[in-house]
């Protein structure tokens, strides 16, 4: 009798693979490959070869708790043998007397995630053996041109799925501040928790095997995590806290990369992580979609609009001194928004509006029944195609609503102005391999005030007002109101020019002292002028929600015909010291009325204090394997003692886990210097983050590049 055909054991071929899969940087202790790729393993035998005259080798790939071959889950192939009709494929690398090299290759549509790998064998009058080979993870793979997420451009995939620091910009408009941030998708144990975070979604809970089998969309997958990052409707990885006191968690502004939160969601068996601001949401999607596979960056939109009720209006309301009301507001407009973009063909789509897709996993509104946003192609949004997959309205929204001021007095609304250019300035994201910031506002929207701009407005609001999407669910058409042109300087009932207002500051704003800047008013008529102007300044959340007043003062201006005057505005340190939101974000108005006549005239001025900076220096050469010693220099900024000072520094590829140092008080106005020793353990461009925080501020930040040479 003919003697069978058994396996020894089985080589994965970790180091290989891995290399060619772009996937060294999570491990070379198990197999990690990408769809549409070939990966080679070798199987050795015990006493002969294979040979293809006495021997059928078929191999089986599962997935999912119920792999099912209907489902795509589970798939059946054998060496050059097409008769299985499986788009898994097998080729005959190499025979030698007593091993067979096989070359293995997933469909570019398969399912991402874990899977086994099997093999029965069936030798000419031998018995039928079995064997379980062992597992590998699956990811998507942008490298593949028949993958939906194919990205031709190597620096761009260098960028998108590789990179694993970048910056996401804060501030406001006048002044973006780039924030470092450590993603550290190839960090041990993040891919197993971004797999994790897959079945804890609620579409597993509900059915496994189908979600599973949805798992090869990126459309899919993209939607799925969107939803988990939040922990509104499931076990998800962030909550969210826009309010004041964070004693219980850690404040938003405090984290320094996403690698620390996804390690405690996991440990703590998927308690929600507090806390999560849009930042924090859309760096740790970046994080876990980068790791699957899908090309993602950062986003941030300056003067981003929230647009509750789906007309694409956002509508303000201000008391007589230019408070913001907040008991009215509905709608808001965010001093800046964090969101991703990734990339992915849409075949649900007309094939023009593939490429970049909003993401947005900040619960602001559901989609369908869920807190989750996007996929919406950045590409739709621009062309106002707001009735297209997925919450295109509400992203349109986000970039070029309009704006309607309103003034309430004496029980009255009384309507200031419509201002068209107010949402959606300075759309930010990281450079590609540079730490430049890049201005991609016109893949969103026309150049403002355009006839094309303006023309895709009114498309989009008819589509919004005839098709009954969010806001108007019976689809009754309502006319615009009379669009005026946007102008900074002036906001008035009757739209007349007669009176300019405008803030400007004399010098930087810097925490720790007093803010200086001047009220400009023109006549810019050949009539004499009496102002009354109600000066007020509020701290106010990057979301747009304002906090106490904290400051007052009324000026009497009286302007000759075409005379210009300023009127200087100084707030003290000891007047803002106490009402700081955690954003440093200061709201200065102006609201102004002419004796004798209704004319109001409404201004304000948008100021984010700058914090000092973290000098980072590291001493020496950084070479793998050795240890690497870290300067970090900073100071306290303020005239009075600073507490409870404690410095976070982490990096991926130089530090195993964060590092917290203690440093207790600082005294006003006085440096502090450490040193911080470390191993790297990967090589090439790292970078290190840190972040200070005290009992008067929260998040002082710095960073530093840092080329790591490999071992000698």
């Amino acid at each position: 009798m003919a003697e069978g055909l058994e396996v020894s054991v089985s080589d994965f071929q970790y180091f290989q693979n891995n290399v060619q899969h772009h996937t060294e940087e999570i491990s070379f202790q198990r197999l990690i490959v990408r769809r549409g790729q070939p990966f080679s393993i070798t199987l050795y035998f015990k006493s002969r070869g294979f040979q293809s005259d006495m021997d059928k080798i078929i191999f089986i790939t599962e997935t999912g708790p119920k792999p099912d071959l209907s489902m795509g889950t589970r798939a059946i192939f054998s060496i050059e043998e097409p008769s299985f009709k499986s788009p898994w494929i097998a080729v005959v690398k190499s025979n030698g007397a007593n091993f067979l090299e096989v070359s293995l290759c997933a469909p570019p549509m398969a399912a991402i995630g874990q899977y086994y790998l099997k093999v029965h064998i069936d030798s000419f009058q031998g018995p039928v053996s079995a064997y379980h080979l062992g597992e590998f993870i699956l990811l998507f793979n942008p490298w593949c041109p028949a993958d939906e997420v194919y990205m031709e451009s190597e620096p761009q995939r260098q960028e998108y799925i590789m990179n694993d620091h970048g910056f996401i910009y804060q501030g406001n408009k006048n002044w973006i501040r780039p924030c470092p941030w450590n993603y550290g998708q190839f960090e041990e144990d993040i891919i197993d928790i971004c797999l994790k975070l897959l079945d804890k979604s609620l579409n597993f809970q509900v059915d496994p095997a189908m979600d599973c089998a949805l798992r090869g969309s990126s459309v899919y997958i993209s939607r799925v995590v969107s939803a988990m990052i939040n922990s509104n409707d499931d076990n998800g990885v962030l909550n969210g806290k826009w309010s004041e006191g964070y004693s219980d968690g850690i404040s938003p502004s405090e984290w320094n990369g996403s690698v620390a939160i996804l390690k405690q969601w996991y440990a703590t068996a998927g308690q929600p992580v507090k806390y999560g601001q849009c930042w924090v949401f859309a760096a740790v999607m970046c994080t876990v979609m980068r790791c699957l596979g899908i090309p993602t960056r950062v986003i941030t939109n300056f003067d981003s609009g929230h647009d509750t009720d789906g007309n694409l209006i956002i509508d303000a309301y201000y008391d007589h001194t230019g408070r913001i009301l907040e008991n009215k507001k509905k709608d808001s407009v965010w001093n800046f928004h964090v969101w991703n973009e990734c990339w992915m063909a849409r075949k649900d789509l007309p094939p023009e509006y593939g490429g970049w897709q909003l993401l947005d996993a900040t619960p602001q509104e559901t989609s369908n029944g869920v807190y989750c946003c996007g996929p919406a192609s950045v590409k739709a949004i621009k062309e106002g195609e707001v009735e297209l997959n997925y919450d295109t309205a509400f992203a349109f929204s986000m970039v070029n609503a309009d704006c309607v001021s309103w003034l309430v007095y004496g029980g009255k609304e009384q309507r200031l102005h419509r201002d068209t250019n107010l949402v959606g300035n300075l759309i930010s994201t990281k450079s590609i391999q540079s730490d430049e910031r890049d201005d991609v506002t016109e893949n969103y929207k026309y150049q403002e005030g355009s006839p094309l701009e303006r023309k895709v407005f009114l498309k989009a609001l008819q589509k919004v007002q005839y098709r009954g999407l969010p806001g108007n669910p019976e689809g009754h058409f309502q006319p615009l109101p009379e669009t005026e042109v946007g102008n900074p300087d002036l906001i008035s009932s009757t739209g007349s020019k007669e009176v300019s207002l405008k803030f400007k500051l004399v010098e930087p704003a810097y925490m720790g002292l007093d803010i200086n800047l001047v009220l400009q008013t023109i006549n810019l008529v050949l009539k004499f002028k009496e102002l009354k102007v109600n000066l007020s300044a509020q701290s106010i959340l990057h979301e747009g929600n304002p906090l106490p007043v904290f400051w007052q003062d009324t000026a009497f201006i009286t302007l000759m015909p075409g005379e210009a005057k300023t009127y200087p505005c100084i707030i003290p340190y000891s007047k803002y010291s106490q009402f700081l939101s955690p954003d440093k974000i200061i709201r200065i108005s102006a609201l102004g009325e002419e004796k004798n006549s209704l004319k109001k005239l409404l201004v304000d001025k948008i100021i984010t204090l700058e914090l000092p900076s973290i000098l980072i220096t590291v001493l020496g050469e950084a070479i793998v394997g050795q240890t690497l010693t870290i300067q970090v220099i900073f100071e306290n900024p303020l005239l009075e003692e600073v507490g409870d000072c404690e410095l976070t520094v982490e990096g991926s590829g130089l530090f195993k886990k964060q590092q917290k140092i203690i440093l207790g008080n600082l005294k006003p106005q006085s440096k502090a210097s450490i040193t911080i020793k470390t191993v790297p353990f990967k090589s090439g461009q790292r970078q290190i983050q840190a972040n200070l925080k005290s009992d008067k501020f929260k998040d002082i930040k710095g960073y530093s590049n840092v080329n790591v040479a490999p071992a000698s």
